[in-house]
C-alpha cells in the first residue's frame, strides 16, 4: 500500500494540517479520490459530498491562515452515517420512503465533528431502518465487505466500517444500538468504539417523535478508525456536549488508575464460540499479559441474562412503535430480519415491561461490582467469524445462529458501558477481533489495552477491494 494521503491516520493528518505541511484540501482531494477509485465496487458512500467536502477544506486551510483556533480534526476527511441529520441531506435510513427527508439541521454529533475541523466528504450506508447486521436495502444497494463480497461488511454500521477500511475516510461515524460500530469494524478489520451512554450528545432533529426509552438509552454514536489512536481523537471530538440532548453526561475523558486485571472469556451462550474466535481472544490475553496486565479465564456477569433483557427491553418497545413502520415501509429483507428478531421475544404487559427495566438496574450493579475486581473483560466481539452473506433471511435457523453469535454485543448497550471492537488478525482470508468491556465512562481503558494489542497486531487495512 502506498503512503498516498488517502491512507495517513488522522493524527497524522491532523498534524500536518495544524503545521502546514499539508493543506485540508489536498487532504480532502486525495480522499475523494480514493472514493472514485474504490467507491463504485464498494458502495460504501451513498451521498457523496465532493463540492461541500472542498469547500469546508478550503474553509479550514483559511482558518489555520488567519490563525484560528483549531479543533482536533482539523482538516481530516470523515464519512458520515445516512440514518442521522446532516443539513440540507437527505436522512434516508435506507428507505425509499425517507429519499427526500432532508434535514433542516445538524445532528449534535455531525455539529461536533464540524466544529472539531472535520471536512465531511459523504454519506455512509446502512440497512433499511438500521437494524440488521447485513448492510443492504432498496434504496441504495448492497454495500461490501473490501476483503470478500461474499462476506457481510456487518451493520447496521456497514457502509462506515467498508468505506474507512478502504481508505475512503480516516474516521467514519456510526451507531450502535446491538453491535452496529462493534460488529462491522469486527467485520471488515478495523477498530470500533462504542462509547457509554451519555458521553456523545445523540439527536435527530427530522425525527417526527422522541425515541422509546429503551432506544434513548441504548444507542450511542460511535467511531470507526482504521488506528485506535484516531479513535481517541474522534471521541474527544464527538463528545463534546449538546443542549439538545438531556441524557448527556459531562464525564471527563480519563480516570484515575484502575487494577490491570482483565477477565478473559471465550464463551457464547454457555459453550465456546468458534476455534478461530477463541484463538483471537486467547491470543489478545497473552499480549495484555506480556504487557504487565493480571489476565484470568473467569466468567463475568451472566451475557445471556443481558442479551434476554435485551430482548425483552428493546423489542416489546420496538414491536409498538416501530414495527408499523417497518412491515409498512421496510424492503423485504429488513421485514423477514427483524421479524424474526421479534418473534422470539414475548409480548409484555405493562407490569412486565417495567419489571425488566428494573431488572437492569439489577444486573448493572452486578457488573459494577465484578468490575471492581477485573475493570476490563476481554470476549469476543461474535461468536463466529464474519457470517456469509444474508444469514439473518436465509432460513429460521441461520438467523438463531445470527443471533447466537451476537450475545456480548447485545448485552453491552443494555448496561450503558463502553466497549471496543479490535481486530487481533485474520482467520484464514478474514478479518478476526476481540472486544474489550469497560466500566462506564472508562473509555480510556478500553483503548488503553487495545493500543496493547494494536502494537502486537498493527493495523491490517486500508485495503483495496478484493
Amino acid at each position: 500500500m502506498s503512503d498516498a494521503l488517502w491512507s495517513w491516520s488522522a493524527q497524522r493528518l491532523a498534524a500536518a494540517v495544524r503545521s502546514g505541511a499539508l493543506s485540508a484540501r489536498e487532504a480532502a482531494e486525495s480522499s475523494l479520490q480514493r472514493v472514485q477509485a474504490v467507491n463504485p465496487a464498494l458502495n460504501a458512500i451513498v451521498d457523496l459530498l465532493a463540492d461541500e467536502a472542498l469547500a469546508a477544506a478550503d474553509a479550514a486551510d483559511a482558518a489555520r491562515r488567519r490563525g484560528d483556533t483549531l479543533g482536533p480534526l482539523h482538516g481530516v476527511p470523515v464519512t458520515v452515517k445516512v440514518n442521522v441529520d446532516v443539513k440540507g441531506r437527505a436522512t434516508t435510513n435506507g428507505v425509499i420512503a425517507f429519499k427526500d427527508n432532508i434535514a433542516a439541521e445538524d445532528s449534535p454529533v455531525v455539529a461536533n465533528l464540524r466544529k472539531a475541523g472535520a471536512v465531511i466528504i459523504g454519506r455512509t450506508n446502512t440497512p433499511a431502518f438500521s437494524v440488521r447486521w447485513f448492510t443492504e436495502n432498496d434504496l441504495h444497494g448492497r454495500t461490501l465487505n473490501p476483503w470478500s463480497r461474499e462476506h457481510t461488511p456487518g451493520g447496521s454500521s456497514g457502509g462506515a466500517s467498508s468505506a474507512v477500511a478502504a481508505g475512503m475516510g480516516a474516521i467514519a461515524h456510526g451507531n450502535d444500538l446491538a453491535g452496529s460500530v462493534r460488529y462491522p469494524a469486527y467485520c471488515t478489520g478495523v477498530a470500533g468504539l462504542r462509547p457509554s451512554f451519555g458521553r456523545v450528545p445523540a439527536y435527530l432533529p427530522s425525527a417526527k417523535e422522541e425515541r422509546p426509552i429503551s432506544m434513548a438509552m441504548m444507542s450511542v454514536q460511535g467511531p470507526l478508525a482504521r488506528h485506535v489512536a484516531d479513535l481517541r481523537l474522534a471521541l474527544q471530538a464527538m463528545s463534546v456536549g449538546d443542549a439538545r440532548d438531556p441524557w448527556w453526561v459531562p464525564a471527563p475523558l480519563t480516570g484515575p488508575a484502575l487494577p490491570r486485571r482483565v477477565a478473559l472469556s471465550v464463551n457464547c451462550q454457555g459453550v465456546p464460540a468458534d476455534p478461530a474466535v477463541v484463538a483471537a481472544v486467547r491470543q489478545a490475553g497473552a499480549w495484555l499479559a506480556d504487557a504487565g496486565y493480571v489476565v484470568e479465564e473467569v466468567e463475568p456477569p451472566s451475557l445471556a441474562e443481558a442479551q434476554e433483557l435485551w430482548m425483552l427491553i428493546a423489542n416489546d418497545e420496538a414491536r409498538q412503535f416501530m414495527w408499523p413502520a417497518v412491515e409498512q415501509l421496510g424492503d423485504e429483507g429488513v421485514r423477514r430480519s427483524f421479524g424474526w428478531m421479534l418473534d422470539g421475544s414475548p409480548v409484555l404487559d405493562h407490569a412486565a415491561h417495567l419489571r425488566a427495566f428494573a431488572k437492569r438496574a439489577t444486573l448493572l450493579r452486578r457488573w459494577q461490582l465484578f468490575m471492581e475486581n477485573f475493570p476490563l473483560v476481554l470476549c469476543p466481539v461474535s461468536g463466529e467469524p464474519p457470517f456469509p452473506w444474508g444469514w439473518d433471511v436465509q432460513e429460521r435457523a441461520t438467523m438463531d445462529r445470527v443471533m447466537r453469535a451476537q450475545e456480548s454485543q447485545f448485552a453491552v448497550p443494555v448496561l450503558g458501558l463502553p466497549a471496543v471492537s479490535v481486530p487481533t488478525g485474520l482467520a484464514g482470508a478474514l478479518p478476526i477481533g476481540v472486544q474489550l468491556i469497560g466500566p462506564r465512562f472508562r473509555e480510556d481503558l478500553v483503548l488503553d489495552a487495545a493500543e496493547v494489542i494494536e502494537a502486537r497486531c498493527p493495523p491490517i487495512t486500508p485495503i483495496d477491494p478484493r
